[in-house]
Order: C-alpha cells, then sequence, then structure tokens
C-alpha cells in the first residue's frame, strides 16, 4: 500500500496544527515574551549589542566548563588533548568576550548573521510546510525578514554594528514572537 505525496503532507499538517493547538499557550506566552524583549532591544540598541556579547561570553565559559568536568569524568577519553584544546578554546573566547564586549561585537555580528539567516531559511522551509495551515504567511513573513536582516547587517558591517545589532535583534524578536503568537492564537480558534 502506498500513501500519496499530498496524503502525506496533509497528515504531517496535521498533526503539526494539532501540536500547536495542544500547546498554543505557552506560545502565547512565548511569543508575547519574544515581543517585549525585542522592544526593549529596539529601545536600548547598543546596550542590547553589549549584553548580547557579555551573555555570550559567559554563556562560552559556562560550555567550557561543563566540558572540562566532563573530561575529568572521562579521563582515558579517545581524543582527550583535542578535547582539552576545544575547552581551553571555549574558556579563552569567553573571557575575551567578557573583556573587551565592545571590540568582540564585530565577531557577534558575524555569528547573528548567520543566525539570522540560517533561522529565517527554517521558518521558510516550516511556513511552506505548514501552508494550508491558516495565516502560514506570518511564518513565511518572519522568515523572510530574518533574511533581509542578515542581509542589511552583512552590507553595514563594522561601522554600525554596536547600534544595529542590538536594533536588529530587536525587529527579530518582535518579528518572531508576533508570527509565534499568532499562529498561537489562530491554532486556539480553530
Amino acid at each position: 500500500m502506498s500513501i500519496s505525496l499530498e496524503a502525506a503532507s496533509q497528515v504531517m499538517r496535521e498533526a503539526m496544527r494539532q501540536t500547536v493547538k495542544r500547546h498554543s499557550l505557552w506560545y502565547l506566552f512565548q511569543g508575547g515574551l519574544m515581543i517585549l524583549a525585542g522592544i526593549l532591544a529596539l529601545l536600548f540598541p547598543v546596550a542590547s549589542s553589549i549584553a548580547a556579547v557579555v551573555f555570550l561570553g559567559w554563556l562560552l565559559i559556562a560550555c567550557g566548563l561543563f566540558q572540562a568536568l566532563g573530561l575529568i569524568g572521562a579521563g582515558g577519553a579517545p581524543h582527550f588533548w583535542l578535547q582539552l584544546l576545544s575547552v581551553v578554546l571555549f574558556l579563552l573566547i569567553g573571557a575575551l568576550f567578557l573583556r573587551n564586549p565592545g571590540e568582540s561585537l564585530l565577531t557577534l555580528t558575524l555569528l547573528l548573521i548567520v543566525l539570522f539567516m540560517v533561522e529565517g531559511m527554517s521558518k521558510i522551509v516550516l511556513a511552506l510546510t505548514i501552508r494550508p495551515f491558516p495565516n502560514w504567511v506570518w511564518v513565511l513573513l518572519s522568515g523572510i525578514v530574518g533574511i533581509v536582516l542578515a542581509l542589511v547587517l552583512w552590507a553595514s558591517m563594522p561601522v554600525a554594528s554596536a547600534w544595529l545589532l542590538g536594533a536588529l535583534l530587536g525587529i527579530e524578536l518582535i518579528s518572531e514572537g508576533a508570527a509565534l503568537g499568532w499562529l498561537a492564537w489562530i491554532a486556539r480558534r480553530t
């Protein structure tokens, strides 16, 4: 017995719709928090840029420490020295980000460009997957916004990255939050 591609797509879409509907309250809450964070990032773009660098620095240090703990527990692990090098790099890069967050903005800007591009592409793929779902266009627009923001950020490097990074982060958060919230709202009503 075979199933058509359209029938398989319909089953997947219905499963996605049911999942979104079942967890719609959480998605609404998450969307609201993302919109709030985006508004704050737009109001304070330089501060949000620096905060993102500092957060990433601490995150890298935490990853390095957890990896070091795992490495200590696995003394005879294969490629021990390579894993130790990874620990040192996590800790060193995290410390450098914390030591000089202003200069680290360029590195974070490059990482954000990649994030916006990948997130935008994944949202477009998701939108095309849930296409018959009501208001799927909002998810598509969110993906397009992510890609456009990545391109704008790339074109403005390095001059405007101090304030533009925080502003673009705010726009992206508002776009993602609105798309997620709208999708959840519609799912609750159907």
